[in-house]
């Protein structure tokens, strides 16, 4: 038989415990003593994750890698600037336009000819200021070790720089005031 917990001298209850104080509740949820927890799915009961074998730690060194980077971006901006470059001409009224002859239409022929002349001219720049902007933006991201807004806003200065550098030490400035905002702009919106 278990024997009656002890009471305070005088025959009286223990005291009442002191009222839950919400300030001191809300600091462990929100304030300076909360902790952080550790995000482990195999403790939440998540799928295990069996490690990565050699081929797939090796196809993901070549995919982080800077020329393949700058390869994905080329190819992706030459796609990307052939099918603007065919979007504007297809829109321009001047497209297999004769100055010699104004009043002669253009041939279906001469139209699709100045459309993939336009196009390729596109692609070509597109791809060039992709695999600029995206091998200056891994070499940044490897030397200083972090991967931020700033790394995209000092590739942008730099592509836009060298861009605008063949017509002039102004047009070069230029150029990389506005790249680089337009990239913090992106960057910005992506992230």
């Amino acid at each position: 038989m278990a024997a009656p917990p002890p009471s305070a001298p005088g025959g009286s209850a223990p005291p009442p415990p002191p009222p839950l104080q919400y300030s001191l509740l809300l600091q462990h949820l929100v304030g300076d003593k909360r902790q952080p927890r550790v995000w482990d799915p195999a403790v939440l009961g998540g799928i295990p994750c069996p490690p990565k074998s050699e081929e797939q730690k090796m196809v993901e060194r070549v995919m982080e890698s800077c020329p393949f980077k700058a390869a994905l971006a080329c190819v992706g901006g030459f796609v990307l600037g052939g099918a603007f470059g065919i979007f504007t001409a297809g829109i321009d009224t001047n497209v297999g336009f004769d100055p010699k002859d104004p009043y002669r239409t253009p041939t279906a022929k001469e139209v699709l000819k100045d459309m993939g002349q336009r196009g390729i001219s596109y692609a070509k720049n597109f791809a060039i200021v992709g695999a600029m902007f995206s091998c200056t933006e891994c070499v940044v991201e490897s030397y200083r070790g972090k991967s931020d807004w700033k790394n995209s806003v000092i590739s942008g200065c730099i592509t836009g720089g060298a861009i605008g550098f063949r017509a002039g030490l102004k047009a070069g400035v230029i150029g990389c005031g506005g790249f680089a905002a337009f990239s913090a702009a992106v960057d910005y919106y992506l992230r």
